[in-house]
């Protein structure tokens, strides 16, 4: 009998340890992009993307910096391609807001409308360093940059410290309206 007792409590030990791994593996899709709870620390790197580390991101002169945090209790209008906000978002001076594209799946249109500021940015200055960013322990930004390398842009780099990290940088953070982008 206390075999038989100590057979189950080493089972359950078991099963409670396989859970969390269960469940962490589920939030990712196929292709390695996160799914689910993307406010979790992120433990690896988007590669073919890079991570650029924040104190070469604040450095940067020329580079074209792309928000992708999602709208907060707010929605986009697929008719019109305009978003309503009821609250104001806050981040990178000149930063493009590309709400909802750091999610998987992504939505193709919202995709469609940031490889096209991307491709219109670097016109006329193909190595234009993209930087994607969230905000910190997000995996959206991650999720995005690693999409876009992956989609052959090179020079692609992932903020890890995002919103946050910039603004505790002592940099200022301005007011930011999504991008519109037409449905298809």
């Amino acid at each position: 009998m206390k075999r038989i007792g100590r057979r189950l409590a080493i089972g359950l030990i078991l099963a409670a340890v396989c859970v969390p791994v269960a469940r962490a593996a589920d939030d990712f899709d196929v292709d390695g992009y996160r799914t689910a709870r993307y406010r979790a620390p992120v433990d690896r790197l988007p590669a073919p993307a890079r991570r650029i580390a924040l104190e070469d991101a604040l450095g940067l002169d020329e580079a074209l910096f792309i928000d992708v945090l999602p709208v907060e209790s707010g929605h986009r209008d697929p008719a019109t391609g305009q978003w309503r906000l009821s609250q104001p978002h806050e981040t990178v001076p000149g930063a493009l807001w590309h709400p909802e594209t750091g999610r998987s799946p992504v939505d193709p249109v919202l995709w469609r409308g940031l490889e096209q500021a991307v491709a219109e940015a670097r016109r006329g200055s193909p190595r234009l360093p993209v930087v994607l960013f969230c905000r910190t322990d997000c995996w959206m930004g991650w999720n995005a940059a690693r999409r876009l390398a992956k989609g052959g842009v090179r020079h692609v780099y992932w903020l890890a410290e995002g919103i946050e990290g910039w603004h505790a940088a002592g940099r200022a953070l301005v007011r930011a309206e999504p991008v519109v982008v037409a449905p298809s």
